[in-house]
């Protein structure tokens, strides 16, 4: 049909080509008419012709997976197309116009893959291009399209060398390592060569050739020599290139070699083509040839031989041999079923070099030296296997079974019979009963010495029965560890262990019998006012429980005992377990030794007082009255003691309630340092009870140090040292308080909040107050604790009143008799103890009385008044004072003007 033919040729054999791959563009797919063609009459008829299209090319063998897929295709496609027949072609042009898109995207994925194949070496095969090619669903064409614009080249790998030339090549290259040469060229031609060379399709290199006459020259170079090592060595090289061996193909085999050594120590293709390249001097479109077909190269020989090689490789000895023996390959130099005189490598991959000579003188094929291979090592592995079957030693037979694996891995039966072959039994069980902890836990700890047996991995199964001595590792109850736990009590245990290696077991090395018989756990032992009471629990199979103190039996039930004893004093006691025997006599246990001090309840501090001490703000001062019976300990806790006053508690609650300061005896009670505040605890304690006493609010507000108080004019400067961790202090100041005022009481005084940060901005506090008026200032650190507003202690200072007297100096009388007048005044009347005129010639006045010349001294002078005296005649100007001696008054100077004097 011509419509089928068309097809066939427009889409099936492209998708074919393409990997079996269908067309992503439906409209290639499905043959749709164009854009303005496209009708759901036009569509639905054109599906049906491509599916019957497809039904009778699938009886074509080629096309067969192709429509298979085209079918599974279309019923996902089905929904688009019945819409398409409905008259709605929207999702159908959608998908049209869509798959030009994904056709290029899969291009593009497909060049990508080609690039990451073609590396460094920007080389591919074929069948890579056409494995790419059908995985990506393209056209192989489109794609060496591709590699042509991208610069890949598409070529088969050079064909290389899977044997060498030369059987005893091994010796030659071993000969050229220690002569220090790169390979044969570099050997035989040295530095002759100038270029580049090429080793495919036959050597060539710049400035040499090679022949009979290049290897005649060499090896008159090498006679001319002296005879040592060297020239042994280079006499190797040249046997190898004197011999039938075509000289071009050694040296092609040489450079191969080395290039599989380097890829075998998993260098790149970068590295192996700057190897080539670089260390090795081949011309760079040789070496990448070398480079890709190494790299290729699925293995050297392939075949028969390479199959040979990758049995052995992966330790598949039996195997090798059986596919030599179906295939005929006789043995070198010997008869099919004989072993070879000469032992090959003793590893998988000893032969995986090449090929080899074994006996005579001619080639041998690769296939018949890895046949001779398999052979020997299988014959070495069966007479290994024969000798461990014969062997009575069984550690020496797992030995011998251990190497023959090695040779041959699959050999049958070897691994079976060495997991049947048990190791030698432990010399000797210890079994002691351990009293594991203070609570009378009781178990069994095992103890043993290793097997003897060192071949293979051997480890021991432990085991416990009773009454008699197991017999094997299943003869009893397991043990998980060298510690059994949970012993059975008061009966006869017998410990085994077993050495096992593989499925054997040797014969147990047997410990017993042991008895366990366990203390008394938890004991207990609670003192009380001149008692004593013991509690403790026993095991079910103890018949009672035996008690004594300091050598005399105390009565005493199966749980516990209660006795009088005196008080002060620490009594012993031994609790003792009683078993009965097989016979039943009584066993007694060693017991549990606890001793206790009995002692009257403690009684509680019912009152207590605390003052921080003047001297050391962070030492608190506990006061309370001592109490007859017990030991008293301050503790503190963050809240309010959550005991009632005089309950009796265990103390160790207090402890993990409170926090216990460390005391120091101070007169009727102890000196403490809190630290951060609290509630401060009063407990009495005796013999692990506390009584609970009086309790105080302890807030942690230390009060200030070296507090001073100055007088400055009409204010009072007080300074302090501020107390460590308060944020302000409260001052309080009264003004009169030593001398009322003419009402009584006070005159006034003041209460401030002072901030550290105002205090040190300030440089202190300044309070107004009367010249002539005393304060008292009281100063108390200040804090908030549980929302209310505390202060610490305070400190008082006190500065006292001055009385300020003022004076003036008058010129009196006519001017032929002059005198001085002192007219002294004052807020109130008083006296002046002491009165001095001072006199001080020149320009500077006096500050003290003794600077100076004294004119005028009176004693109990009456304030208001005036005292006089001749006016004095010095040369000069002068300066005239007055000054005060008494302990409450201070003169008020005039002004300057009144006090400096002039003729």
């Amino acid at each position: 049909m011509p419509f089928d033919e068309d097809y066939r040729r427009d889409v099936l054999e492209p998708a074919r080509a393409a990997g079996d791959q269908p067309p992503a563009d439906l409209r290639l797919r499905y043959a749709l008419p164009g854009p303005d063609e496209l009708t759901a009459e036009a569509v639905a008829a054109r599906v049906r012709e491509v599916r019957q299209c497809w039904r009778r090319s699938r009886g074509q063998l080629k096309y067969r997976r192709l429509i298979d897929r085209l079918e599974a295709e279309h019923r996902e496609l089905a929904p688009l197309f019945a819409a398409a027949e409905r008259g709605d072609l929207r999702l159908l042009a959608g998908r049209l116009r869509g798959g030009a898109e994904r056709t290029r995207l899969r291009l593009g994925q497909a060049r990508a893959r080609l690039t990451d194949a073609a590396g460094t070496l920007r080389m591919v095969a074929p069948a890579e291009v056409e494995g790419i090619a059908r995985t990506g669903g393209v056209a192989p064409a489109e794609l060496a399209e591709a590699a042509a614009a991208g610069g890949i080249e598409i070529r088969e790998p050079d064909p290389l060398p899977s044997a060498a030339p030369y059987p005893a090549y091994r010796k030659v290259r071993e000969s050229l390592d220690v002569l220090g040469k790169r390979h044969l060229p570099d050997f035989l031609f040295g530095t002759a060569i100038t270029g580049p060379m090429r080793v495919l399709n036959g050597f060539a290199a710049p400035g040499v050739r090679l022949g009979k006459d290049a290897v005649a020259a060499a090896g008159a170079e090498w006679a001319r020599r002296s005879r040592d090592t060297s020239t042994t060595h280079a006499g190797t090289v040249l046997a190898a290139l004197r011999s039938d061996a075509d000289p071009s193909a050694l040296i092609l085999y040489d450079v191969v070699e080395r290039l599989r050594e380097r890829l075998r120590q998993r260098a790149s293709d970068r590295a192996l083509l700057r190897y080539a390249v670089e260390d090795l001097g081949i011309e760079p479109g040789d070496a990448r040839r070398l480079v890709f077909a190494v790299v290729r190269e699925t293995g050297p020989g392939g075949g028969l031989a390479g199959r040979l090689r990758a049995l052995l490789d992966a330790g598949e000895i039996r195997a090798a041999a059986d596919l030599a023996d179906a295939a005929g390959i006789p043995t070198p130099g010997n008869t099919p079923n004989e072993a070879p005189d000469s032992t090959p490598s003793g590893t998988p991959g000893g032969a995986s070099g090449g090929g080899g000579r074994v006996g005579g003188d001619g080639d041998v094929p690769e296939e018949e030296v890895l046949a001779a291979e398999a052979r020997h090592r299988l014959d070495t592995a069966l007479r290994l296997r024969e000798e461990a079957v014969a062997e009575t030693d069984p550690d020496r037979a797992w030995l011998l079974l251990a190497d023959a694996l090695r040779l041959v891995r699959d050999l049958p039966g070897v691994r079976e019979h060495q997991l049947r072959l048990p190791p030698r039994p432990v010399p000797s069980l210890r079994a002691d009963v351990d009293v594991s902890d203070a609570a009378g836990g009781t178990s069994v700890r095992l103890s043993w010495d290793p097997s003897p047996s060192t071949a293979g991995e051997v480890t021991y199964r432990l085991v416990r029965r009773q009454g008699r001595a197991p017999r094997g590792a299943g003869d009893g109850e397991p043990v998980t560890g060298a510690v059994d736990a949970r012993p059975p009590v008061n009966v006869p245990l017998y410990y085994g262990v077993v050495a096992v290696r593989g499925e054997a077991a040797a014969p147990p090395a047997v410990a017993g019998p042991v008895v366990v018989r366990p203390e008394p756990a938890d004991v207990e032992l609670l003192p009380g006012d001149g008692s004593v009471t013991g509690r403790w629990r026993v095991p079910a199979e103890a018949a009672r429980v035996v008690v004594v103190r300091d050598g005399t039996t105390v009565p005493a039930g199966r749980d516990g005992f209660r006795e009088r004893v005196p008080n002060g004093r620490t009594h012993h006691y031994r609790i003792r377990a009683v078993y009965l025997d097989a016979s039943g006599r009584e066993v007694l246990t060693p017991g549990v030794h606890a001793s206790v001090t009995p002692s009257a309840p403690p009684v509680p501090v019912y009152e207590l007082a605390a003052d921080p001490d003047p001297s050391d703000p962070g030492l608190l001062r506990v006061r309370f009255e001592p109490p007859p019976h017990g030991t008293v300990e301050l503790v503190l806790s963050d809240g309010p003691p959550p005991w009632p006053r005089s309950a009796l508690v265990p103390v160790e609650e207090v402890r993990r309630a409170t926090r216990r300061l460390a005391g120091a005896p101070s007169g009727a009670g102890l000196a403490v340092r809190p630290g951060a505040g609290g509630w401060l605890l009063a407990v009495t304690v005796a013999e692990g009870t506390a009584a609970i006493g009086a309790y105080h609010r302890h807030v942690n507000l230390p009060p200030p140090r070296r507090i001073v108080a100055e007088r400055r004019g009409e204010h009072v400067h007080v300074g302090f040292d501020w107390p460590p961790d308060v944020a302000e202090v409260d001052l309080v100041y009264r003004v009169g308080a030593a001398f009322p005022g003419p009402g009584g009481g006070t005159d006034g005084g003041g209460h401030r909040t002072v901030t550290r940060a105002a205090y040190e901005t300030q440089g202190g506090i300044r309070l107004p107050v009367p010249e002539d008026r005393p304060v008292e200032v009281s100063v108390a650190a200040a804090g908030t604790v549980g929302g209310s507003r505390v202060t610490g202690p305070p400190v008082t200072t006190d500065v006292a009143a001055h009385t300020v007297v003022h004076y003036d100096l008058l010129r009196t009388g006519p001017p032929w008799r002059r005198s001085l007048t002192i007219r002294l005044t004052s807020a109130r009347p008083l006296r002046v103890a002491r009165l001095l005129l001072v006199l001080r010639a020149g320009r500077v006045m006096p500050h003290r009385p003794g600077d100076g010349e004294t004119l005028g001294e009176w004693e109990q002078v009456p304030v208001p008044g005036e005292l006089s005296v001749a006016m004095p005649a010095p040369r000069g100007p002068y300066w005239l004072r007055c000054f005060a001696d008494d302990d409450v008054i201070e003169l008020s100077d005039p002004p300057v003007r009144r006090l400096q004097m002039r003729q």
